[in-house]
């Protein structure tokens, strides 16, 4: 199954005094990589998140933000009254600080920037147990915001897939009427090379054997001949449908039908150089025009 590489995904659960909330974006990339931002006492649940993302995910930039608000009174930070008691003996045995008139008693503190002070703020005793249910929590809304962000792939991978087909039904169309006046090409090209020879021969009054004029022929012929180039095409073309087919949505087909793309260039250009018929140039210009917009299309394609 096609699917894009752009989505949005979210999810959001209530958990006694705790609400956590959760959102998933993906943007287009040749590779999976994903940014994942977490609040500051869930740090350690990344590597498992991104785990859990390139489970259900194998390309694309993920950009993955979880929020908590916690209302109990759990969440608050302990003060650790010795470490902030010590704190201000020492500012108040500065000499800088108590020179005063009043000396150290007039010193007025700031509680805030107090409270910043290393060591004086002290996570939550419960700090571990609020982990645990966080990881609980952040998990499920990961598998559930993944299932609606793959949900909104699948929906944008269909329009996608239209595109493909309609693209691909003109390129098939289009080489279909190269391949049925490739023959003739190379049969009006054979006679006017020929005409051409005989005479240059006839007004430089040489003797040339009609071996040798069949030979030249075919060397001239052989380069301008098409049918290798036609069939690959094919090839290439038979090869993109299967893929645009394919049901296997555990392994993505986005960097072959890239690869593909390429090789069906390839093959066009080489068809507009070695025939310089009117008609062929101007199909093949039309396959070329269809096989970017495939290209710009897949990458976009997972």
């Amino acid at each position: 199954m096609i699917r894009s590489m752009t989505g949005f995904g979210e999810g959001a659960l209530q958990d006694g005094d705790v609400h956590y909330f959760l959102e998933i974006r993906s943007l287009n990339s040749k590779y999976f990589k994903a940014v994942i931002r977490l609040p500051d006492e869930f740090q350690a649940l990344e590597a498992e998140i991104e785990s859990e993302l390139r489970r259900r995910l194998t390309r694309g930039s993920v950009f993955l933000t979880a929020r908590c608000t916690d209302t109990s009174g759990e969440a608050a930070y302990d003060i650790n009254v010795s470490a902030l008691g010590r704190y201000i003996d020492q500012i108040k045995r500065t000499p800088q600080l108590s020179g005063g008139a009043g000396g150290a008693s007039e010193l007025k503190f700031d509680l805030a920037a107090l409270l910043t002070l290393p060591g004086v703020l002290q996570p939550p005793a419960n700090e571990e147990q609020r982990l645990e249910r966080a990881r609980a929590a952040l998990l499920k809304l990961v598998i559930t915001a993944c299932g609606r962000l793959v949900a909104m792939r699948e929906r944008e991978g269909k329009m996608l897939l239209d595109d493909l087909i309609f693209h691909r039904e003109e390129i098939a169309d289009r080489l279909r009427r190269i391949g049925g006046r490739a023959t003739s090409v190379v049969i009006d090209y054979e006679r006017r090379l020929r005409t051409r020879i005989e005479n240059m021969v006839k007004e430089a009054g040489l003797t040339v054997e009609q071996v040798d004029i069949v030979r030249e022929l075919a060397i001239c012929a052989e380069k301008s001949d098409i049918s290798e180039e036609i069939t690959r095409l094919t090839g290439h073309i038979g090869q993109f449908t299967e893929l645009l087919g394919r049901n296997d949505s555990e392994r993505p087909v986005g960097r072959t039908l890239d690869f593909l793309s390429q090789e069906m260039l390839r093959e066009a250009n080489t068809i507009a150089s070695k025939c310089a018929d009117a008609e062929v140039s101007r199909w093949t210009v039309e396959i070329k025009g269809s096989i970017d917009r495939i290209k710009e299309q897949v990458q976009n394609v997972e």
